[in-house]
């Protein structure tokens, strides 16, 4: 027959129940701040992380918009610097061919090489027309030293064309206009036909064909043009 606890008994049984549940409630309270801390740690830790790739994001973003902006900035730069370059060899090449133009006149001062260079320049025309006639035009105050001129290159033409002849007339109703610095033109093809023989005609030709040529005389050779002339 079991014997009925004491109050004594009693009290020390529900003291051992209390210490053991006290015990359980302390390792289950450290084993849930454990797991927090270490959830906390990872939250932290991947937090972190993130922030850090945003960070590493957005330098890397801005980096790269102040390296583009200085290459746009440098490019800019250059392109100046290279019309400024460029706008001051096209105004020396002007003054050079206006220079060349204001003296054109002097080649019509000397009478002899001028009616020579006349004959030349009608002469080009009539190998060109390769017609029977033609007709010269020339500036007034030049008359007298063309009109010599045709008759040499009549003769020459005739010489290098195995006897052949061909008819130069002046044609003194359409003189050159005001300003003409001298130099021809021989018209064929009835009218149609005219070869620009001026010293003016020919000083433009002189800009586009010999252009390359006296832009390399002055700058030097250009090592980033593929193309040339």
């Amino acid at each position: 027959m079991a014997h009925a606890m004491s109050d004594d008994q009693v009290a020390g049984e529900l003291k051992k129940m209390t210490a053991f549940i006290r015990q359980e409630a302390l390792e289950k309270a450290k084993e849930i701040q454990i797991k927090a801390d270490e959830e906390f740690a990872i939250e932290k830790s991947k937090l972190v992380r993130q922030e850090t790739s945003s960070i590493d994001s957005q330098y890397e973003k801005k980096f790269k918009q102040a390296g583009m902006s200085q290459q746009i900035t440098r490019s800019t730069l250059a392109n100046k610097t290279r019309i400024k370059v460029l706008s001051a060899r096209q105004e020396l090449l002007d003054d050079l061919f206006d220079k060349a133009r204001s003296k054109l006149v002097d080649h019509t001062k000397d009478k002899g090489k001028y009616e020579n260079l006349c004959k030349n320049l009608i002469l080009e025309g009539l190998y060109a027309l390769n017609e029977d006639k033609v007709v010269v035009r020339a500036r007034k105050q030049d008359y007298d030293v063309v009109k010599k001129a045709m008759e040499g290159a009549k003769d020459e033409y005739k010489k290098s064309m195995d006897g052949r002849e061909v008819q130069v007339e002046l044609d003194e109703k359409n003189p050159q206009p005001e300003g003409c610095s001298g130099g021809v033109s021989v018209v064929g093809g009835g009218g149609r036909i005219d070869i620009n023989n001026t010293l003016d005609e020919r000083l433009k030709f002189l800009e586009t064909d010999a252009l390359p040529m006296v832009r390399t005389s002055l700058f030097g050779k250009n090592e980033n043009r593929r193309f040339h002339d």
